[in-house]
């Protein structure tokens, strides 16, 4: 019994690690496209600072405060074709963002992409250590990047999409939930598969035993740790992702292109940290 289950825990499933990569990417892609709209809604809408900062609010907090509900419930029973529905609740945000007369109704399109990112995100962690088998550090490292390189996606969809088009052009991304629900509809096929293997159990076996000698105190000290640095990074990173292209457009004189391409080069240095972080960690653990 025992030796039947070892190869499925030493040996990664490159495939599904890359793929549901590129989901992250498309998702995030999905996700920046709102604040890359930023300067069009100004511009077409004559929104304020206050009302487009009540959009990133009601992005982000969808979000990120569903997403540690949708991650309890799927560690209490998992929905393998979750994935796919959850882009496709990001898909009809798509639509009405594209083609949203009024202001309220941008916002309730906001809500349905910020809906399916919080699906998406712990499914899709769990899916990416599933099939990481000995290389955690490795898969973890291309599931972030796939969603840095999305956001990073973000000034360029501004700079050579939107500012064109106009808001319309955020109908273009479509196609692009399209994609990625054809992917994530595959990889939940293979999620239910392992699921059925009760790979998923004997996986929780070993994440278990490699931190048996932590007490919940100090596992409690670590994920509060954490959570105060992810917090400060999402913090910032939305800000200049968000706003601080009006800031180089008033102080430095720079068009909605030339400031969108400065921050592009800040989101991609950050996509390249990360992708090199997981086998670093990967080779050295705790040290690094």
């Amino acid at each position: 019994m025992t030796t039947t289950k070892t190869p499925s825990i030493s040996n990664p499933v490159y495939p599904v690690m890359f793929a549901i990569g590129i989901c992250h990417l498309l998702n995030d892609a999905l996700q920046s496209v709102i604040p890359a709209m930023f300067p069009v809604l100004e511009e077409s809408l004559g929104l304020t600072f206050t009302q487009l900062g009540l959009i990133a609010f009601a992005l982000n907090a969808v979000a990120s405060v569903l997403q540690p509900v949708v991650g309890f419930l799927s560690d209490r029973k998992p929905k393998p074709y979750s994935l796919p529905i959850g882009m496709t609740s990001s898909l009809l945000g798509m639509v009405g963002l594209a083609f949203a007369p009024e202001y309220w109704m941008i916002l309730v399109s906001v809500i349905f992409i910020g809906l399916g990112s919080a699906i998406f995100h712990p499914e899709g962690s769990r899916v990416s250590f599933m099939a990481a088998g000995s290389k955690r550090g490795l898969s973890q490292s291309i599931y972030q990047v796939g969603g840095n390189s999305g956001q990073a996606l973000a000034p360029l969809i501004s700079a050579f999409i939107l500012v064109p088009l106009g808001q319309k052009g955020a109908a273009l991304f479509v196609l692009v939930a399209a994609v990625a629900i054809f992917i994530l509809m595959k990889i939940s096929a293979w999620y239910k598969a392992q699921l059925e293997q009760e790979k998923l159990l004997n996986r929780k076996k070993v994440l278990i035993s490699s931190f048996a000698n932590l007490t919940r105190k100090q596992v409690g000290i670590a994920l509060g740790l954490l959570l105060v640095i992810i917090f400060v990074r999402s913090f910032y990173v939305t800000n200049i992702t968000s706003f601080y292209v009006f800031h180089l457009m008033e102080s430095y004189g720079l068009s909605v292109q030339n400031g969108q391409l400065c921050i592009f080069l800040f989101l991609a240095l950050g996509a390249a940290g990360t992708f090199f972080g997981g086998p670093m960690a990967d080779r050295s653990g705790v040290k690094v």
